[in-house]
């Protein structure tokens, strides 16, 4: 028989599910939420009653579009966390609740294990995936890691951000400049179009394989500071040059650790994931580097960047595999690390 796992994503404030039968992916669905745009950022809250209203639709698309009944899953995978806490609340209840009236297991999922082995999600059986072990700069707006994966289970962090995280510094530099939310995609475009030399942003000396953002934040904040005073149409004409420049200093603190950590590990292997991997600089950085040191790049879609609940189902699929459950009484948790 085939083994199907329905799973459910809420860490934050996209509700989504997904199904893969015996580790093809069957479906995707995601749905976002417009809400927190007029407020620059994610208000817990709000994203707690979006999950409400969509987690039972987007399931039901998420089956239908499988071409499978609900009895027909073997279980659960849901993430656990980290994540906002009600969010999370939303989708570790449903999951429950689901997995009792079917009467099949639940299987607890780490968010940041899920985004790592997203390179794991395969459309047709001969789709690759990478060796291990391999290397993976996990990135997105609260994390930003270098993470040495020896298998499905075993992870090391070998650094980490000491502050903030690389998609933190795109969003909070993009509302410096009045970028909507999330400004990384806004960064992203406009920087097709800059100098990315035009302007020189603080890029922190942090020992070992630790990242930093808040100096870069900071320099960036005086430098938009100071030239606003003498031009107060300084942002709107030179757009393009910031964002450019800002995401190359960005990717530069990002690239030279990732170089030093494949030097000190000697791993043939390198992927990345998170939300900012969808970036286009970030992607062909990454894509250059890898070619320069003659190792294995791992880029993954689009799609499957973002928080999704492929990646859940993917996650929870090995766990199956390794009868892996968990139990009915375990909470959700808003911090955790790999």
């Amino acid at each position: 028989m085939s083994v199907i796992i329905l799973g459910i994503e809420s860490s934050c404030d996209d509700t989504s599910a997904a199904v893969i039968a015996d580790g093809l992916l069957r479906s995707n669905v995601i749905a976002g939420q417009k809400v927190h745009e007029a407020y620059g950022g994610v208000v817990p809250e709000l994203a707690s009653r979006a999950h409400q209203q969509n987690i039972v639709p987007v399931v039901s698309e998420a089956i239908r579009q499988a071409g499978i009944d609900k009895k027909d899953i073997s279980a659960i995978a849901y993430t656990r966390g980290p994540g906002l806490l009600g969010s999370l609340l939303v989708g570790t209840s449903f999951a429950k609740g689901l997995a009792i009236g079917l009467d099949i297991p639940l299987v607890d999922v780490n968010h940041l294990h899920a985004h790592v082995l997203s390179h794991f999600i395969k459309n047709e059986e001969t789709d690759k995936v990478p060796e291990f072990p391999f290397l993976c700069l996990l990135i997105s707006g609260g994390n930003s890691q270098i993470i040495l994966v020896k298998s499905m289970e075993e992870m090391e962090i070998l650094g980490k951000t000491i502050d903030d995280a690389a998609g933190e510094a795109f969003d909070k530099c993009a509302k410096v400049m009045g970028l909507p939310y999330p400004g990384g995609p806004h960064i992203d475009r406009y920087a097709a179009e800059g100098n990315p030399e035009a302007f020189t942003f603080s890029k922190p000396h942090i020992p070992d394989l630790d990242y930093s953002f808040s100096g870069l934040k900071t320099s960036f904040l005086y430098t938009i500071r100071d030239k606003v005073k003498e031009n107060p149409d300084f942002i709107k004409e030179n757009i393009a040059d910031l964002c450019a420049s800002l995401q190359k200093t960005i990717i530069d603190i990002l690239l030279n650790k990732l170089q030093k950590a494949i030097k000190q590990t000697g791993v043939r292997h390198v992927a990345i994931g998170g939300g900012v991997s969808a970036n286009s600089g970030v992607r062909k950085a990454v894509e250059e580097l890898c070619r320069k040191m003659n190792v294995t790049p791992w880029i993954p879609q689009r799609s499957f960047t973002t928080d999704n609940a492929a990646m859940v189902a993917i996650a929870g699929y090995y766990k199956y595999l390794n009868k892996e459950f968990s139990d009915l009484a375990l909470p959700p948790f808003a911090r955790v690390t790999i």
